[in-house]
């Protein structure tokens, strides 16, 4: 069992599990899946009355998803610390060359510690990645109605017109940082 859960599952099975949550999720509780509405929710529970905005019954509309975010953390941590899972991330040699080509040599996190650390703070191209990457991602989300894993996962299995929309922008700004944006930082 353990090797089960340790090692990397094939698309093919890993998908359709991960497709057939939502239905399931949907019909046991009638709550669609997505992380980004987390934060409002939290920061309604602890800034309570300072904000319009965070003014709601978070307890009635929030509070499952709050619980569905700190699972994901557990069961991070239960894979990291209990099944000894957290080494360093598998990319391909193709990519690995692409990444040193930019200028990155360290490859044994699940991120670049020299543009994801807190010393690159400091840095430029770690300031904007962080900083600036984090905001607009943060602001993306919330702009766009949901995050990547709304409306990839529960959006189009929904078959929802605007979704497909926003997963399409998702692959374009994916694609315009990595060819273009990512040289020039690096």
């Amino acid at each position: 069992m353990g090797d089960l859960l340790l090692s990397s599952w094939p698309w093919y099975i890993a998908g359709p599990l991960i497709g057939l949550f939502v239905p399931l999720l949907l019909l046991l509780t009638g709550k669609a899946f997505g992380v980004s509405s987390s934060l409002k929710h939290a920061c309604a529970a602890t800034v309570p009355g300072r904000a319009e905005y965070f003014r709601y019954d978070w307890k009635a509309s929030g509070l499952w998803n709050l619980l569905f975010v700190i699972g994901i953390l557990l069961g991070g941590v239960v894979a990291v610390q209990l099944l000894g899972g957290g080494g360093p991330t598998g990319i391909s040699s193709a990519t690995k060359a692409d990444l040193q080509a930019l200028g990155l040599t360290e490859f044994s996190g699940l991120v670049p510690p020299e543009l994801f650390s807190w010393s690159s703070l400091t840095t430029g191209p770690g300031f904007v990645a962080i900083v600036l990457g984090g905001f607009l991602v943060g602001f993306g989300a919330r702009y766009a109605g949901g995050c990547t894993s709304g409306h990839a996962i529960t959006g189009l299995a929904t078959l929802q017109w605007p979704s497909l929309l926003a997963v399409v922008g998702f692959f374009i700004g994916g694609l315009l940082t990595t060819y273009g944006l990512l040289p020039l930082l690096l």
